[in-house]
């Protein structure tokens, strides 16, 4: 639990409970300290605390408390705001979803050759820059993208107002690098694993507590999850027809008996422009 102190008529915190604890016993903090945690109504000092009260031997006299009267203490801090990070998630990888369904379906269109875009580590790492500019845009003039319109969300300044376009265009960089790793499959992971970590540590993730942003969110709309399930499938979908026929070329090359099965069972694709 997070606990908020006074200590030199400062307000320190958070502080976990069992660093708290700590404190308590190499003599760092006194019964009379005055804390506050999430559901107390007021300041109370230490000792009063049921979590606390342990920690301490009950005295004989009345405590004097280390300020000089209740009105002086500051108001308990403001809560940290929901963070809604399942939400986050799932519309993040909404759009990703969605602009590698359109993205690879254009390349098919063009012409390009598939297996040789996906043997190409420069084409695979920035496949997705195109769409955190584009993101970047979406932000600046609307505060939201498709998937986090459909999931409710929007990203603002914590004074409420719409983000910058230079603003939007450094937040969208840094879940571009940091966030996601450039959406290739070796670092990908890990760097969201960190993501995770970093937010659940700072209370925010880091390119939103760089930036100054805020996510907010509104009561999840019905029809709008449904077709976020139904576009989701569809973009995944996009992604298999064009990009399946490739694989398995690429995997028979290494793997023969792969290239026999795949000649004998072809998976449904669409006709090759190569």
């Amino acid at each position: 639990m997070d606990i908020w102190i006074i200590r030199d008529g400062e307000k320190v915190g958070p502080i976990h409970d069992f660093e708290v604890r700590r404190k308590i016993t190499d003599g760092e903090l006194l019964a009379t300290t005055p804390a506050w945690h999430e559901g107390l109504p007021a300041w109370k000092t230490l000792i009063e605390i049921d979590l606390f009260t342990r920690e301490f031997e009950l005295p004989t006299t009345p405590l004097k408390p280390e300020t000089s009267s209740e009105s002086e203490l500051p108001a308990p801090p403001q809560l940290p705001t929901r963070t809604y990070y399942g939400r986050r998630f799932w519309a993040r990888w909404f759009d990703l979803s969605l602009y590698s369904g359109v993205w690879w379906i254009a390349m098919w269109a063009a012409g390009q050759n598939i297996e040789a875009a996906l043997l190409n580590p420069w084409v695979m790492v920035f496949q997705y820059v195109p769409w955190f500019i584009l993101e970047s845009l979406l932000l600046h003039r609307f505060g939201t993208t498709l998937g986090k319109w459909l999931l409710g969300l929007e990203v603002i300044n914590t004074d409420g107002s719409r983000l910058s376009i230079s603003a939007s265009g450094h937040r969208s960089l840094r879940v571009l690098s940091t966030g996601i790793g450039f959406g290739w499959s070796l670092l990908s992971p890990f760097c969201q694993a960190l993501s995770w970590f970093m937010a659940k540590r700072l209370g925010t993730t880091t390119w939103d507590r760089a930036g100054g942003h805020q996510v907010t969110a509104s009561p999840l709309h019905p029809l709008r999850v449904i077709s976020l399930i139904v576009l989701f499938f569809g973009a995944i979908q996009l992604q298999v027809i064009v990009i399946s026929p490739s694989l398995f070329q690429i995997a028979g090359k290494s793997y023969p008996f792969l290239k026999s099965e795949y000649e004998k069972n072809p998976p449904w694709h669409l006709p090759k422009r190569y």
